[in-house]
């Protein structure tokens, strides 16, 4: 008898033997030497150095308050926080499969009728006793499920770093646009009091007969307009505020972002080399322990068609009197061994190996696409800062020309040389000029915080902050 377990122990190590691990090689995009738009660029502004806050690179202490307001306290960090905590806890659990289980239990019935002298001479049979049981795990099918679970929880580690970098990032753009929209407005406001000031002199010429009533007329619809579009510029500020509000995770109503003049230079941020980007955005780490779990589950899927064996053991006490129960002649223990292998199931297991595969295929298809998309944001943002810096160089000379334009038809408009639509014509020709220039500039910074998130945060030769970078891109899982 005791060469049964023996036996049934080496038939299976042998099924185990048979065994192979899964090989998949995803069909990866080559990664580039360099990013074509980074050779044409100059970085003469130094970056930070590599581990410091990105976001400190623009020297502004209120962004910085907001940025670490929204880090403690927006909620869709806390939610990708929480995600990540079950996670793990899934991967407690997954492991502690792996490991031999241990009940005890105590118990005890009156039964009556043929039963009756099985349980003694009164019905009552009191029982105390504990079992262990162990599943031998001879094709790695535990071992496979608990390295996916692993895996998952790597990949909401990442996405949590990933949500956390959105988050900054959007905090410091929305930031930039309400900066932008503050000194746009300024501007805005300055030209309504130029009109109001242009009116009440056309007002008393009119009066005494020097100005047609058309020219007041003019004038009067033109400043008009220009204050409803300071009320406009109001009402998209008061928007952005409260964005921000959300973003900080505070109410809206207790938001109040007062922003001074904006001074601080425009930092070049080195793109670097591209591979790092890889090693750098969570995104794509995400992306690659997504598939590494799928492939691992590929091999649980897979070792479904081998049998399992579970070795049990029990042990404890069995007696119709609770004074008896702990003596030697109630003892009872046993010990055993399961193996089951199924024999016809209808196709599941088979659909279920497909099924694995498929997943494996969309996850490596979401990798792959991860990949070709970092590159694409990259180049986008460098491209987008090169052109915009050569169209601010265009927009200062628009800008200086359209004020000289301004100055000389509101001097011949006075000497009455020039009629009031040049004059009107050559205004709004300043205010637009101008208005271009600061929306443009506020641009350039959202495209530099575009341009850090899309190098996952940071930038140079080492990641910012704490990253764990992809894998070789061949995996295995055990079956």
């Amino acid at each position: 008898m005791r060469s049964i377990p023996i036996s049934i122990l080496l038939t299976t190590t042998l099924f185990g033997c048979a065994a192979t691990a899964p090989q998949f090689a995803p069909n990866l995009p080559q990664v580039p030497s360099q990013f074509r738009e980074e050779a044409a660029r100059s970085t003469a502004l130094a970056a930070p150095q590599p581990g410091r806050a990105w976001w400190k690179a623009f020297d502004d202490p209120l962004l910085d308050n907001l940025i670490e307001s929204a880090s403690r306290n927006n909620s869709s960090i806390h939610l990708a926080g929480a995600q990540l905590a079950k996670a793990r806890a899934l991967v407690r659990t997954t492991g502690a499969n792996r490991w031999p289980q241990l009940v005890v239990g105590a118990s005890t019935s009156r039964q009556g009728g043929p039963l009756e002298n099985a349980a003694g001479s009164n019905g009552t049979l009191i029982t105390l006793a504990g079992a262990a049981s162990y599943e031998t795990d001879l094709f790695g099918r535990l071992a496979n499920e608990s390295d996916a679970a692993s895996l998952d929880a790597a990949a909401r580690e990442s996405l949590l770093r990933s949500t956390r970098l959105l988050v900054q990032t959007e905090v410091a753009q929305t930031y930039f646009m309400l900066r932008g929209l503050d000194a746009e407005r300024a501007l805005v406001r300055a030209s309504v009091s130029a009109y109001r000031e242009s009116l009440r002199l056309t007002e008393r010429k009119v009066a005494a007969g020097y100005v047609a009533e058309l020219d007041l007329a003019r004038l009067r619809a033109e400043s008009a307009a220009v204050e409803s579009e300071a009320l406009t510029l109001d009402r998209r500020r008061a928007e952005l505020e409260h964005a921000l509000a959300v973003l900080a995770g505070q109410v809206a109503s207790n938001m109040q972002v007062t922003v001074s003049d904006w001074k601080a230079a425009l930092p070049v941020i080195p793109a670097g080399v591209p591979s790092k980007v890889l090693t750098r955005r969570p995104d794509i780490s995400a992306a690659q322990h997504t598939m590494q779990a799928a492939l691992a589950r590929v091999g649980i899927a897979k070792s479904a068609w081998f049998p399992n064996l579970t070795l049990t053991a029990s042990g404890g006490y069995a007696s119709p009197d609770l004074r008896d129960l702990l003596s030697a002649s109630t003892r009872a223990w046993g010990i055993g061994a399961l193996l089951s292998l199924p024999l016809l199931d209808g196709g599941r297991r088979e659909a279920a190996v497909q099924g694995a595969n498929a997943d494996l295929e969309t996850s490596a298809a979401a990798y792959r696409e991860k990949i070709l998309i970092a590159f694409k944001e990259v180049e986008d943002h460098l491209s987008s800062l090169r052109i915009m810096a050569d169209q601010s160089e265009v927009q200062a000379r628009a800008v200086a020309a359209a004020t000289q334009a301004s100055t000389l038809s509101n001097s011949r408009y006075q000497s009455g040389f020039a009629s009031q639509l040049d004059f009107l014509d050559a205004r709004r020709s300043e205010l637009h000029n101008r208005r271009q220039a600061l929306q443009l500039r506020a641009l350039q910074y959202q495209s530099t915080v575009g341009l850090i998130r899309a190098l996952g945060g940071g930038w140079g030769s080492e990641p910012m902050g704490r990253h764990s970078g992809p894998q070789p891109p061949i995996a295995s899982a055990k079956s």
